[in-house]
């Protein structure tokens, strides 16, 4: 009898799960069913921004059709109402159930929506695991959000971006490049304070002023102020602070961070902590029947932690290592179905995150530990990590690179993009800095060779962990656009932060054989 696996979310991680299944399910190995929620066909939710001011289209965001998945039984508009453990059965809201062998659950994470006056809840949305706000305020996580945003951008419109993270100054950046007129409101003093240190920050802040982005810092948000239109619905109209401030828009976008999926899980008597709780071979700790990878999955030693009641750690919110959990589980289940000796061993993600804003305007990467000051007094006893600094603000260039033994243990790089390829791969790789820091800042002069001297073993594509040797060879068997190498390689179909340097390696070929 083949393997019953049925995955809960066809999102990117899910859809990736399925596809790395495919010879499994040719060979009557096993047969896999995925459900989603939403009726449209599996999209890249983590470029829904471009596609919501137009710089990409639906079609480059699908991910898959059934016709791309053969022997999948992919169901759309499926919405999960309840797991029988015991049954071993998944029931759908119409009614069915189906039965499994082994569960994965790729439900991703949802939008926090903050506690404003004002924000009306209007009951849940077409696909029944997400709720309707008052009209004029998204989430921009889902196809329905981008088409709000895109009616704004495209009437050249005022938004509001509540929350200055990545996803929302990415998303200001892009709104203010389309034409619309973005101001984006945040707590503290600073944009992007996970991943900036003060001196990134204010070179950040001055292209975004320079964009026409206007930063709003210092707010504490309480309420939506609505006005009620001649059709008699409530429309948003303005974000009203603490302190008076009042932000006047047409759409309010609210980018406050995500939370893991966990409702069914919980619901099912599954132990979950940030996310839900699986091992180091990504099965539940409470079902070893049942898996989770992606944005719902927390990993941890339920040997070290299974007695706490706060478990450390979570998801890690970017897409490469959800997609890497996908391709690990996979290749597990294959072994054991093969009762094979070669097995994948435990899951350890190697590649920790490097966050890479995308846009247009200005060029930023960062990994690690940025906060260390290179001035501060150290206390009796300790080490002081090894601190460089370089700083431009005049030409809108920033460097800083923390190290221990030599080790580069976190860096922040603004407006020197070869830089920031170059320290990316020495973070993953765990490498020493070369003992002549300036080396890394040479590379962005406008002389200097287009591929840092990382070579071809360098990962160009951390979401799905493509070098760049891997690209040149793509190119050279005729890819000819970025679009061509990602449907080659996958390089630049994830967060889409390696695009630029992708057209590098075009445009240099491209000159190699003119």
């Amino acid at each position: 009898m083949p393997d019953r696996i049925v995955v809960i979310g066809a999102g990117p991680v899910g859809i990736r799960f399925a596809e790395e299944l495919l010879p499994l399910v040719a060979e009557g190995r096993a047969t896999v069913t995925v459900l989603g929620a939403e009726t449209a066909d599996p999209y890249n939710r983590v470029l829904i921004a471009e596609l919501a001011v137009g710089e990409a289209t639906a079609a480059e965001l699908t991910l898959a059709t059934a016709s791309a998945l053969p022997g999948v039984d992919l169901r759309l508009g499926a919405r999960v109402m309840r797991i029988d453990r015991d049954a071993q059965t998944v029931e759908l809201a119409d009614g069915s159930a189906i039965g499994y062998d082994r569960l994965v659950f790729a439900t991703g994470a949802r939008s926090i929506i903050p506690a404003l006056d004002g924000l009306e809840t209007l009951g849940s949305d077409s696909t029944g695991i997400d709720t309707r706000l008052t009209a004029g305020v998204c989430v921009l996580r889902d196809l329905s959000d981008a088409e709000q945003v895109r009616a704004v951008v495209e009437s050249g419109g005022r938004v509001v971006v509540l929350g200055a993270g990545v996803l929302g100054i990415e998303l200001a950046m892009l709104l203010a490049d389309a034409g619309a007129i973005p101001s984006v409101a945040h707590f503290g003093p600073m944009p992007m304070p996970r991943q900036l240190d003060r001196g990134s920050a204010s070179i950040l802040s001055t292209a975004l002023a320079s964009a026409g982005v206007t930063l709003v810092p210092h707010t504490r948000a309480e309420g939506v102020i609505g006005v009620e239109g001649d059709d008699g619905i409530r429309r948003f109209r303005a974000l009203a602070s603490s302190d008076g401030k009042r932000i006047e828009g047409d759409l309010l976008v609210l980018s406050c961070g995500v939370r893991a999926r966990t409702e069914l899980a919980e619901a099912a008597g599954l132990r979950v902590g940030n996310g839900v709780l699986v091992d180091a071979s990504l099965r539940s700790w409470s079902d070893p029947r049942i898996h989770a990878i992606g944005d719902c999955a927390h990993v941890a030693d339920p040997a070290e932690f299974l007695h706490e009641r706060q478990v450390p750690g979570g998801p890690a919110g970017l897409v490469g290592p959800g997609w890497r959990q996908a391709s690990w589980l996979a290749a597990s289940i294959t072994a054991e179905l093969y009762s094979a000796d070669e097995h994948p061993g435990e899951y350890t993600d190697e590649h920790p995150g490097v966050v890479v804003l995308k846009g247009e305007l200005v060029d930023i990467a960062s990994a690690g530990d940025v906060s260390a000051d290179p001035f501060a007094p150290v206390p009796a006893g300790e080490d002081a990590p090894g601190v460089a600094v370089w700083a431009d603000p005049e030409h809108g260039t920033y460097v800083k690179m923390a190290t221990r033994d030599g080790i580069l243990t976190g860096f922040v790089a603004v407006g020197m993009p070869r830089a920031a390829a170059e320290l990316s791969v020495l973070y993953l790789r765990g490498g020493e800095l070369p003992a002549d820091r300036s080396l890394l800042l040479r590379l962005d002069d406008p002389d200097a060779d287009a591929v840092a001297p990382a070579g071809r073993d360098a990962t160009l594509c951390i979401c799905n962990a493509v070098t760049v040797g891997q690209i040149e060879d793509a190119i050279d068997d005729g890819c000819s656009s970025v679009a061509a190498v990602g449907d080659c390689t996958r390089a630049g179909t994830g967060c889409g932060g390696c695009r630029a340097r992708i057209t590098e390696l075009l445009h240099a070929h491209a000159g190699a054989v003119a």
